[in-house]
This record gives structure tokens, sequence and C-alpha cells, in this order.
């Protein structure tokens, strides 16, 4: 019973998050078009310049990379609401209700994944429209949005937390700018192998290197396709570590 409450408070409050949207469309729309956005501009401005190792097209090298990156925008809208809500008290308001302490927490995750799926779907069809495809089974394209989703799911946890810790919307700007520096150095945009030496490590071991390329594998396009294996252990460790630490730095606050 206690597990089938929680389900059901975490309901409750995905569907807070979810009538939010429905009153400010401007910001859900706003969050589709961005990345399609920065798509179209490396696919035609900036991909005549780019080199696919091993040769082929590089807007099929350019898309797995680009859902992985999307996986990693966004989250500053949630980041920002978890952390404005423990402002205002919103969050003590809560704490004070015969409510599983991760149903807060959970509920906006839910949200937020259904959030992430939505933006998925559009960047998958403009991609699709732009002549990207992919060439293996629909059980294999089906494992690679599930790795793509995974990944969203382990560093929405990484800034929940962060949201909790920080305590103040305004400091969580620099979440945000740090999501460039971790999209470009990675192989979203290009292989690392056209990198310096020691940069390329870095970019090798990047988590969203690791989903860009586990689910160029699985979808049979060209570039730097790798095992599948690191896009799973990776979101999982981060999972492993602020999960727990979100929920409880929720229980902890005052």
């Amino acid at each position: 019973m206690t597990a089938y409450w929680m389900i059901l408070d975490s309901w409750t409050l995905t569907r807070r998050t979810l009538l939010h949207w429905r009153n400010q469309p401007a910001q859900l729309l706003l969050g589709l078009f961005f990345p399609v956005m920065v798509l179209l501009m490396f696919a035609y401005l900036f991909g005549g310049a780019m080199i696919v190792p091993g040769g082929g097209d590089y807007r099929e090298f350019l898309l797995p990379g680009m859902f992985t990156l999307t996986m990693a925008f966004g989250l500053e809208g949630t980041y920002t609401a978890v952390a404005a809500d423990a402002q205002r008290g919103v969050t003590d308001r809560f704490r004070t209700m015969p409510i599983s302490a991760a149903s807060v927490v959970t509920g906006r995750s839910v949200a937020d994944m259904l959030d992430a799926a939505v933006g998925l779907v559009a960047l998958i069809a403009c991609g699709l429209a732009i002549g990207w495809r992919w060439h293996h089974g629909a059980a294999d394209a089906l494992l690679a949005v599930g790795l793509l989703l995974l990944l969203r799911y382990s560093l929405l946890w990484l800034g929940i937390w962060l949201a909790l810790a920080a305590g103040k919307p305004e400091t969580l700007m620099a979440v945000q700018i740090l999501v460039w520096p971790l999209g470009f150095l990675s192989s979203v945009f290009t292989s690392p192998d056209t990198m310096p030496g020691w940069l390329g490590t870095i970019a090798g071991w990047n988590p969203l290197s690791a989903t860009a390329d586990a689910t160029r594998h699985l979808f049979g396009n060209p570039g730097s396709a790798g095992p599948i294996w690191p896009a799973v252990v990776w979101p999982i460790v981060l999972l492993a570590v602020f999960a727990p630490l979100a929920i409880r730095r929720y229980r902890r606050l005052t």
C-alpha cells in the first residue's frame, strides 16, 4: 500500500507541473523550437565543413548526437522550478502534508520525462524531414530511444540535487552555461579523433559521447559508433549517486 500511495502522490504532483505548462504554453513551445534551431544551424550552416570519420553524410552523423544533446536541454526549467518551490516555501507546505517525501521529486521528474519524450519526438520528426534515417530494425531504434531517455533521467536527478542544494534559482544559471562545454567536449558534433590527443580522451569519457556513440551504432549511422554498455553504465552510476542524494536533501530541508 505504501508504494501505491507514493505512485498516487507522484502522479498528483506530476499533474501540477502539467497544468503549469498548459497555462504557460510559450515556455513549452520554446523548449521544442530551440533544439530544432540548433539542429538546422549545424546541419546546413556548418555541416559542409565537417568530416565524418570513415565517410558518410554529416546529417546522419549529427542526428544521434543532437538527440543526445537534447537530453541535456530544457533541464534548467525543472531545476529552476524545484529551487523556486524551495525558496518560496511551497516545498515546506508539501512537507507538512501526509505525502511521501520521494513523491515530490519523483512527480517533478515524471513531468520532465514527458517533456523530454515530446521534444525527442519533435527532433526525430525534424531529422526525418531533412533526410536522416535509421538503418537497423525497429527494435534497435527503440533501444536507442530508451538509452536517450535513460540519460535524461539520470541528468535530471543530478539537476534536482543541485537545485535543492543551491536553494536559489539564480545560482542555477551556471548549470545551463555548463551544458554547452559539456556538449561540445564530446562526440555530439564531431569525432574525438579530430581533437588533440588529451582533449579527445576527455571527450571520449564524456557520458554524452557514450550515448551518442551507442545510438549511432543502434541507428546504423556513420561515425564513431561505439558499444552500448557505457551508455547504460554512465546513467546508472549517476542515478545511483544523485537520486538518493536528492531525496535525502529534500528530507533535510528546513
